[in-house]
């Protein structure tokens, strides 16, 4: 898996100096296991570093599910239909071995909660469609919007951000990036080199943005801006617009919600043991899409872009999965180096951004 990873790694580094941007050198160890390291997490076994995602025995194989949000906890009860619950893992694990690997999965999906089924997404590289005219920039002339959160979109806005180019971090007030909360370092080393916008979907700001930007990066679920009318289909566009579509398992699975952990498990990038498979690193899909989209996202660049690309969590796992090297438990956290300064305050750039919009716009 490393070594496939450092070949990601070695393509963004290439094609940033293509677009005339910043030298960046990466070290994708630091990327993989820089949150780690940064939270002093634990190595992961059956339960995930950050603690929120267990590995479960089923009746016929193994499956991963994640309780990271309060809703999660909550349809627990519903779930292995019961009144009340003591400890949810107990119950859930009780209720796994006794149930083929499939059912059990399928009905917390029913109820919106991220699980998966050990090794049931196929491997496959980003999907790519054709959306609008060409137009070919240096990576320093870009404005990227950045919507995403957590790690994985944030990850390519920070890799972006730091090759040159003007990134925009977008968070409503109402709902901000989780990783805001909590131990604040992980959020400054995404985020500390963007802008920070805050407004509403209804605001018709963001509708603008949109329209400004050579770059999106959408980390929400398909369809969550359709219902809004901001997709990328909705929105016009500058020439060469590339927008970046992250998501647990693409387009074609517009109802599946996933987390980095449980989205590897999918792809089957575990760590193979004679009792049962193990986590493979922490939240492994996660940092290994934000590499896999920024160098699918580069590398339309230097066509000239004006294409959509959906990039999905557990196909990149199962990609890394089936490369010589597919573990990473030799592989020890490694601090990562923060910027100087923390990530800018939730809508501290607003007047610059908005001040940023109307220069486009009226440059079009």
């Amino acid at each position: 898996m490393l070594s496939h990873a450092r070949q990601v790694g070695a393509a963004i580094e290439d094609h940033v100096v293509r677009l005339g941007g910043r030298s960046v050198r990466l070290s994708v160890e630091e990327l993989i296991t820089g949150r780690a390291a940064l939270l002093g997490l634990d190595p992961p076994a059956r339960i995930s570093s950050g603690g929120a995602s267990r590995l479960l025995a089923a009746a016929d194989g193994w499956c991963a599910l994640t309780l990271s949000r309060a809703e999660d906890v909550e349809a627990v009860p519903a779930m292995l239909e019961l009144r009340e619950v003591g400890d949810p893992w107990e119950s859930l694990a009780a209720a796994a071995v006794r149930s083929p690997a499939a059912d059990f999965v399928a009905r917390a999906r029913l109820l919106d909660m991220p699980a998966a089924l050990l090794g049931e997404a196929a491997a496959h590289s980003p999907n790519i469609v054709a959306h609008n005219g060409s137009s070919v920039r240096a990576v320093t002339d870009l404005v990227v919007v950045d919507m995403a959160s957590m790690w994985a979109g944030p990850l390519c806005g920070r890799l972006l951000a730091a090759a040159g180019a003007t990134v925009i971090k977008v968070e409503t007030p109402a709902r901000p990036d989780g990783t805001r909360s909590g131990d604040r370092r992980f959020f400054d080393w995404m985020n500390s080199e963007k802008l920070s916008f805050s407004t509403t979907f209804d605001s018709g700001e963001l509708g603008r943005l949109l329209r400004a930007a050579d770059v999106v990066i959408e980390g929400s679920r398909p369809g969550a801006l359709v219902r809004r009318g901001l997709s990328a289909e909705q929105v016009p566009s500058r020439p060469g617009r590339i927008w970046l579509r992250i998501s647990g398992y693409g387009s074609e699975h517009p109802e599946r919600v996933a987390f980095g952990d449980d989205a590897a498990v999918a792809g089957g990038l575990v760590i193979p043991r004679e009792d049962g498979p193990m986590f493979c690193g922490d939240a492994i899909a996660d940092p290994l899409t934000g590499l896999t989209a920024t160098a699918a996202l580069l590398d339309a660049l230097t066509r000239g872009g004006g294409v959509i690309i959906d990039v999905a969590l557990a196909a990149v796992a199962a990609v890394h999965a089936g490369s010589p090297d597919n573990g990473v438990e030799d592989c020890r956290p490694r601090m990562p180096e923060l910027a100087a300064r923390p990530a800018h305050e939730l809508g501290a750039d607003n007047a610059r951004v908005r001040d940023l919009i109307e220069a486009r716009l009226v440059a079009c």
